[in-house]
C-alpha cells in the first residue's frame, strides 16, 4: 500500500503545494494521515474480519455493489497505470538517456518478470519493501542538503497561515484513492492473515504502510521547503525534480530519475495486483491470477507505448478514482454492523465515526470534480 501511494503523482503534487502553501503544507500533510488512518483502518479491518474482498463483501452488503466497486477500481487502475509506466519511462531517460518510451518497455519488463517466477507474492513483497527503503533514504538525503526551515514547518503544521482544502483532498485521494485503499488489505488476505483473531495484526499493518508512506511526503515536503524557502522557484514542468537539482546539482537529477523510477515501478505492481484482485476470474493465487497481472502490465504498456500519455484521460479517471474511496468506505461502514458479514467483529463507534466523516467529504468533492471541473476539461 505505501509503494503503490508513492507514484509519479505523489511526488509532483508534494512539491507543487509546498511551492504554493510554504511550510503551511505541514497542516494539510497532518490533516490528510488523519482522514488515512479514518479510511484505511476500517477498510482493512472489516475485509480481515469478513476474510473476502472488498467486492465481495460490497455484494454482500447489496447485491450489484460489489460489481460497481469492481468496475470502478478496474478501470481507474488500469488508466493510472498508463500514468505508472510513463514515469518509470522518466525515471530510466533521466538516469541512462534512454528514449522514455524505450525505458518504459524495460520497466514493464522487470515488472513482468516479478509475476513470472512461481513465489510472486514473496517476490513482489520483497521488491516493494526494498525500493521503499531506497526512496525514502534518497530523498532524506536530498531533505538534508536543502537545509530546510525544521522549525517553521513543526510550528505551521498546527498553526497554519494559509489553508488549501484542495490540498488535502489531492494528496488524501493520492494516498488512498483508487486501488491504493484496498492494496495492503487484499494482499494480507491472499497471504491468509483475515478473521477476527487477525485484527490486530491487521492494524499494525495498515498504520505502518500509512506511516510509511506519511514519511516520504514529509521528507519530500522537507526537500521541497528547503529550496523554496531559500528563494528557489520550481520548475513548473517538472516541480519534484527541481527539487533534486536545486539540492545536488546534475547529480541531484539523476538521484531523482531514481526515486522517479523506484516510485512509478512500485506503482505499476500495486495498481496491477490489487486490480486484478477484484476480478473474479483471477481471484485465486497461482498461474490464472499472475496472468491476467501480467496482461494488466502489458496492457498498460502498449497504451502508453502507442497513444503516449494521454494526459485528458488520466485526469477524468482521477475523478473516477476519487469515487471509488466513498463508495468502498460506505461498504464497509455497512458491512461492519452486519455479523453475517463479520461474524463477531465489533467495530469501533470512534472509528466509524472517522469513516463517516471522510467518506462524505470525499464523497461530496467527488462529486463536485464531475460537475464542476470535468466539464470544463473535455470543452
Amino acid at each position: 500500500m505505501a509503494t503503490s501511494a508513492i507514484g509519479p503523482g505523489f511526488l509532483t503534487q508534494t512539491a507543487v503545494f509546498t511551492q504554493q502553501l510554504g511550510a503551511s503544507f505541514g497542516f494539510a500533510i497532518l490533516a490528510s494521515i488523519l482522514a488515512d488512518l479514518g479510511a484505511q483502518l476500517t477498510i482493512w479491518r472489516v475485509i480481515a474480519a469478513a476474510g473476502r474482498p472488498a467486492s465481495a463483501v460490497a455484494d454482500a452488503v447489496r447485491p450489484g455493489l460489489g460489481g460497481l466497486l469492481a468496475t470502478l477500481v478496474v478501470v481507474g487502475g488500469l488508466a493510472f497505470n498508463i500514468g505508472n509506466v510513463a514515469g518509470a519511462g522518466l525515471g530510466v531517460s533521466v538516469v541512462t538517456g534512454l528514449d522514455v518510451r524505450v525505458g518504459a518497455a524495460l520497466s514493464a519488463g522487470i515488472a513482468v518478470l516479478l509475476f513470472v517466477v512461481r513465489e510472486a507474492g514473496r517476490a513482489m513483497d520483497r521488491f516493494a519493501v526494498a525500493l521503499g527503503f531506497v526512496m525514502v533514504g534518497l530523498t532524506s538525503w536530498i531533505a538534508l542538503a536543502t537545509a530546510p526551515p525544521v522549525a517553521e514547518a513543526v510550528r505551521r503544521t498546527f498553526v497554519p497561515t494559509t489553508l488549501s482544502p484542495l490540498a488535502i483532498t489531492t494528496i488524501v485521494g493520492g494516498t488512498v484513492g483508487g486501488y491504493i485503499t484496498f492494496a495492503g488489505a487484499h494482499r494480507l488476505l491472499a497471504a491468509g492473515v483475515a478473521g477476527v483473531a487477525a485484527i490486530p495484526d491487521v492494524t499494525r499493518s495498515a498504520v505502518t504502510a500509512i506511516g510509511v508512506a506519511s514519511l516520504m511526503r514529509v521528507v519530500l515536503f522537507l526537500a521541497a521547503l528547503g529550496v523554496v524557502a531559500g528563494g528557489a522557484t520550481l520548475d513548473p514542468a517538472n516541480p519534484p525534480a527541481s527539487v533534486f537539482a536545486f539540492a545536488l546539482g546534475e547529480p541531484g537529477r539523476r538521484v531523482f530519475g531514481v526515486v522517479m523510477w523506484s516510485a512509478a515501478i512500485t506503482s505499476v505492481v500495486g495498481a496491477a495486483y490489487t486490480s486484478v484482485s477484484f476480478l473474479p476470474a483471477a481471484r485465486r493465487e497461482g498461474a490464472a491470477e499472475r496472468r491476467w497481472i501480467i496482461g494488466f502490465i502489458v496492457a498498460s504498456t502498449t497504451v502508453f507505448l502507442v497513444v503516449g500519455r494521454p494526459v485528458a484521460v488520466l485526469v477524468a479517471v482521477g475523478a473516477l478514482n476519487a469515487l471509488v474511496l466513498p463508495v468502498g468506505l460506505v461498504a464497509m461502514l455497512l458491512a461492519a454492523r452486519r455479523p453475517a458479514i463479520v461474524g463477531a467483529y465489533a467495530h469501533p463507534r470512534w472509528l466509524a465515526a472517522a469513516g463517516w466523516v471522510v467518506a462524505a467529504a470525499m464523497a461530496a468533492l467527488s462529486v463536485r470534480a464531475f460537475v464542476v471541473e470535468l466539464p470544463g476539461l473535455w470543452r
